[in-house]
């Protein structure tokens, strides 16, 4: 387990649970791609330093707007119409709730782009069920592309979508992959789309792990 990622599993024991510093630390693209040769298909198997060459841009942390119509921008360079990601200053529209952290990932094939969306939880929250509230950012990364990523109804050009959560303080550690499946009620007819574009992955990690081999324990979950 690399130096950054036991400082980053540190820093989570600690006071920097989900703050801006944890935020950060899980924001760095070494980590990033420890969880992506762990959650994301293509990467699996990959050695993670190769991963990192395919993480696009500076990931942006706490500064994309999750609300419906304020996630994306647009902007205007040499007459053409540009539309990205909102990251405006966060003092416009203070009190937003904004995605932990959301970047572009280049696939293998140095062509097609899938979005990455990770959340910290320092621990399993109350007032709601947090599935439901993954679903809501799931969905949101995904209507969020007409405009920015796709134009009209040019559906098939969506690109696939994984919300990760990262839950501490859990009482055991897990891993859990949620996503569409189609259940055929009459007939089987093979209606045409992709159903891997929505994906959620829900990783927990236990409260109670022994200091001497929290590391380890991680480096299962995530690396």
């Amino acid at each position: 387990m690399n130096t950054e990622l036991k400082n980053a599993v540190k820093a989570t024991d600690k006071d920097a649970q989900y703050d801006t510093s944890a935020k950060r630390l899980l924001g760095q693209k070494s980590i990033l791609a420890h969880i992506l040769v762990k959650t994301v298909d293509e990467f699996k198997g990959m050695n993670p330093k190769d991963v990192v060459d395919c993480i696009e841009g500076t990931p942006h942390i706490s500064t994309v707007p999750v609300e419906p119509g304020l996630t994306n921008a647009a902007s205007e360079k040499n007459g053409e119409r540009l539309v990205g990601f909102n990251t405006e200053n966060e003092e416009i529209n203070e009190g937003l709730v904004r995605f932990d952290i959301v970047f572009y990932v280049r696939m293998k094939d140095g062509l097609s782009q899938i979005i990455i969306n990770v959340e910290a939880q320092k621990d399993e929250p109350t007032g709601y069920e947090i599935l439901n509230r993954a679903i809501f950012y799931v969905s949101r990364l995904i209507s969020s592309q007409k405009e920015r990523d796709f134009e009209n109804s040019s559906y098939d050009d969506i690109k696939r979508v994984y919300s990760i959560w990262v839950c501490m303080n859990m009482d055991e550690s897990s891993m859990s992959h949620v996503h569409l499946t189609k259940e055929d009620l009459i007939g089987s007819y093979e209606w045409k789309g992709n159903l891997d574009l929505l994906n959620i992955i829900m990783l927990g990690l236990a409260k109670n792990l022994p200091e001497h081999d929290a590391a380890d324990s991680v480096s299962h979950l995530i690396m």
